[in-house]
């Protein structure tokens, strides 16, 4: 056993030595958390003004440049908080962050506006929403008559001085189902992602004994929330699902699922201290996918995140890496160990890696964006697809020129592919190389990808980078991508 680990741990430490060994994938999950609560990452600037509106969303272009800059695919957008929002809601206040008051419209809608410049930048926009908790009973207070402890008082509780949805109540997952109908049906997310799905921690009081005495049947109380929590994501996944089945759903839970066989989860897991059956929910396959919260180093990393892979059951398994504890105010961190848990995700076929938060990302902190960009996410990536909700791919586009406008610019034009899928159009992948056929199983070929329409300018930013051939295929919104359609520049005169 120990020969074993010292093996392990002196591979890890050899990783980024061996760094070559591993090709940049051409699918992968690059995701960045962008919080909203108490303006940690974003907003910075209150809109109260025309200025102030203009300045916010300068703010968060900037961020999603950044992210583009760096390859990043996939922006997890905070979207509900404690019992808020940050779009225009029929149900839920808006969260004062955006103006510095509550319930007041801050004269544009933010996740509109986010998944529009998502979209313009080819990147996946994810709605991130609180689900439990409600905040302190002072929030509450400040929500007035549109916070929910006032509008459905029955299915919130109070514990530990704060509010919480409770999930023992029959009516808590119509509620959540009726935030997430409005934000599926309204705007073209690319995801639902649940965050805080679970009870607190080791709350062996939490106040729910009235409903466990009318709808237990038998179960100890630890499984019947387990059941509890169960049944909200069961019933929020198959409404998604008849809404727009290509939506995805996804958790972010307690980073360890419970013990392994060689390390403990020291007494805090997402199984026992939370009650978050969240393996059964993969095998029950009511969700895509799953973003742990590893925001653990050496063996309180790896283990856990080869067991969450090991039990997938083919979804997709997304680390969240704890990038804040680079920050000498956070942690103790040193670059190399977010280097190695990359390596680790990739070695083993995790379907990628996020990181919390983008502040850190933005601030490059110890240097973690010139490392991404310069070693990891070298090459765009797209989005590993879900063949356990559609696996045929659209056909190729039709009739591919390519024509200079002008010294630098080439216009790419063809015909629209057609999908199996009526209901949505699919988008495109453009590559670009000097030999043909273009390559496009490597990803460093790809110059542009969720262009929507049938035509693409392109100019590389150099003169010495400009390709001579293209190839665009179809995508559609499960990740399936069709045959290429090529084409050349014409011979120069």
């Amino acid at each position: 056993m120990k020969k074993y680990i010292i093996t392990l741990l002196l591979a890890f430490a050899l990783l980024p030595v061996l760094c070559p060994l591993f090709a940049q994938p051409k699918h992968e999950v690059r995701a960045a958390w962008i919080t909203a609560v108490y303006g940690l990452d974003w907003p910075r600037t209150r809109a109260t003004s025309p200025e102030g509106i203009r300045r916010q969303k300068e703010e968060l272009i900037e961020i999603l440049d950044r992210l583009k800059q760096a390859n990043f695919n996939t922006v997890l957008f905070q979207t509900r908080t404690r019992g808020d929002v940050l779009y225009r809601s029929d149900i839920e206040p808006f969260n004062s962050i955006l103006t510095g008051r509550e319930n007041t419209d801050p004269g544009y809608d933010p996740l509109a506006f986010a998944v529009e410049e998502c979209h313009k930048r080819g990147m996946e926009c994810h709605a991130w929403m609180v689900a439990i908790p409600l905040g302190s009973r002072r929030h509450a207070q400040r929500l007035g008559k549109k916070s929910v402890t006032k509008r459905q008082p029955e299915i919130c509780v109070s514990y530990n001085r704060q509010y919480f949805l409770n999930p023992g109540h029959p009516k808590t997952k119509e509620y959540l189902m009726s935030l997430i109908r409005e934000v599926v049906s309204r705007y073209d997310v690319d995801g639902i992602h649940l965050d805080y799905l679970r009870y607190p921690n080791k709350a062996r009081t939490f106040p729910d004994r009235t409903q466990y005495r009318r709808y237990a049947q038998g179960r100890d109380l630890a499984q019947w929330r387990r059941d509890n929590l169960t049944e909200i994501l069961r019933y929020i996944y198959k409404g998604v699902k008849q809404l727009k089945p290509w939506v995805k759903v996804s958790t972010c839970p307690v980073g360890k699922y419970r013990d392994v066989a060689r390390y403990s989860s020291k007494g805090w897991n997402a199984f026992h201290s939370v009650h978050q059956d969240v393996q059964g929910w993969l095998g029950e396959g009511i969700q895509d996918q799953i973003y742990p919260m590893l925001y653990f180093r050496g063996n309180n990393f790896y283990p856990f995140a080869l067991d969450w892979q090991e039990q997938s059951g083919g979804r997709h398994v997304i680390p969240g890496l704890g990038v804040y504890f680079l920050d000498p105010t956070e942690g103790n961190w040193t670059l190399d160990e977010v280097e190695r848990q990359i390596h680790f995700c990739r070695a083993h076929g995790l379907a990628g890696q996020a990181h919390y938060r983008v502040k850190y990302v933005m601030d490059n902190t110890q240097g973690l964006r010139d490392m991404l960009e310069t070693r990891f996410y070298t090459a765009p990536a797209l989005q590993p697809a879900m063949p356990w909700l559609d696996d045929i791919a659209p056909t190729a586009p039709d009739s591919l020129t390519a024509r200079p406008i002008a010294p630098g610019y080439t216009r790419l034009t063809w015909s629209p592919a057609t999908d199996n899928d009526p209901v949505n159009e699919p988008t495109y992948v453009i590559y670009a190389s000097d030999t043909l056929p273009v390559d496009t199983s490597n990803p460093h070929n790809i110059v542009a990808q969720g262009i929507r329409g049938t035509e693409y300018i392109y100019a590389p930013v150099y003169p010495w980078m400009r390709r001579r051939h293209f190839a665009v295929t179809a995508i559609d919104r499960y990740g399936n991508e069709g045959e290429a359609a090529e084409t050349s520049l014409p011979p120069a005169e």
